[in-house]
């Protein structure tokens, strides 16, 4: 059975990037979000498995999502995409729960690496 993926980011050829990284038999269970609203709703009101997630976007930003995941205390595998590099950010998104940061653009094999890395394939 595939898992629940959302994947957030605020560009739509960034998200549609991540979505043709993803393995074949987890295409059908993605959920897209535009923005950290939107994406904090989704999670709120769904069982998500994984979250791909984007630091840079308008309103509530990467962090404010992880900082929302934590509030609510939902269970959820996040992996934040993002051009931002720096390592002072690399630390801040693990403390805040999330299991990788990837770089941007992702690349389908490294995606794979990671998600079999922990155990989600």
């Amino acid at each position: 059975m595939s898992p629940s993926v959302l994947i957030c980011d605020d560009s739509n050829m960034a998200r549609k990037q991540v979505l043709r990284s993803l393995p074949e038999e987890w295409k059908n269970t993605v959920q897209m979000a535009t923005n950290g609203a939107e994406a904090l709703t989704i999670l709120r009101d769904n069982s998500i498995a994984v979250l791909f997630l984007d630091l840079t976007m308008p309103g509530i930003d990467g962090i404010g999502v992880l900082q929302g995941i934590q509030k609510l205390k939902l269970d959820c595998n996040v992996f934040v995409i993002s051009a931002d590099i720096q390592p002072e950010m690399q630390s801040k998104v693990k403390v805040l729960g999330a299991k990788e940061f990837l770089r941007k653009p992702i690349k389908a094999d490294v995606l794979i690496n990671h998600l079999q890395q922990h155990g989600l394939l």
